[in-house]
């Protein structure tokens, strides 16, 4: 079965729900956050003005998602773009639907005059590194902070 990315669209919001859920319960396991949220940040990717969310479709569903968001580097002094999410469904796991859809966020990154992708990932997450560095992503020298 062939492996289709495209930019999310309104049809998609339900099942892309899921899989969002999927990802920051069940595999990040953080808490669930109200499906108004979730809906709130699915309807501003859809509008491609932060950000923009792609999804691949495989065999007439979801997949998987990636999210970027659009912003700036005052170290670079251009726009860039943050790849924040990248899931894929567990049974489709190492068929490809990963590569497909990082290479979307990058191909847009990349077409659209984004001087650059960044992206972070567990420290614990093994698997997702060694697919970043088979991508051709580098660690970077900076720390990441939150509050």
């Amino acid at each position: 079965m062939s492996i289709n990315v495209r930019p999310a669209e309104k049809k998609d919001r339900d099942e892309l729900t899921k899989l969002m859920y999927e990802y920051v319960v069940d595999f990040y396991q953080r808490p669930r956050p109200e499906v108004e949220k979730m809906h709130h940040i699915i309807e501003l990717l859809l509008e491609k003005k932060e950000g923009i969310q792609f999804v691949a479709e495989k065999g007439g569903k979801l997949a998987g998602f990636a999210t970027l968001y659009f912003t700036y580097s005052t170290t670079r002094a251009d726009k860039i773009t943050i790849m924040n999410d990248l899931y894929v469904v567990e049974e489709e796991r190492g068929a490809g639907v990963a590569q497909e859809l990082f290479k979307a966020c990058e191909d847009y990154t990349k077409e659209n005059g984004y001087f650059y992708m960044s992206w972070v990932t567990a420290p614990d997450n093994y698997r997702a590194q060694r697919f970043y560095e088979k991508m051709g992503g580098s660690r970077a020298d900076w720390l990441n902070y939150t509050i």
